[in-house]
């Protein structure tokens, strides 16, 4: 078992962070001390927040993510993420218009000044 400052050290995600998401319902503390509210994270905890890093780093949204935890299988997160793929690839693609636009605003601008 790891104490929230050794499991956020170990995750990269703050205690802050950690708290949030047990509020949320996307990653609760395996267990957590009746005494003292001293919140204690487990392996298998590890392996959720890793996933939950690398859903974020990949532009999920906290509902989204939530939707992946509570899918235990992961049956859906391939979809999700051929969604999320072809959701950055049409962005992508608006952003090379919005380029060339500029552009040809730009060049539209200098052929006037000559």
């Amino acid at each position: 078992m790891y104490k929230i400052s050794d499991f956020s050290e170990m995750t990269g995600l703050s205690k802050e962070t950690l708290r949030y998401y047990a509020e949320v319902k996307l990653l609760e503390p395996a267990y957590i001390d009746p005494t003292n509210n001293y919140r204690y994270y487990d392996d298998g905890s590890y392996f959720l927040a890793v996933l939950l890093v690398k859903l974020r780093r990949l532009g999920f949204t906290i509902q989204e993510m939530v939707g992946v935890m509570e899918d235990e299988s992961f049956a859906n997160l391939e979809n999700l993420l051929i969604q999320k793929r072809k959701k950055i690839q049409m962005q992508i693609e608006d952003l090379h218009l919005q380029v060339e636009e500029i552009d040809d605003f730009l060049a539209s601008g200098k052929e006037e000044v000559e």
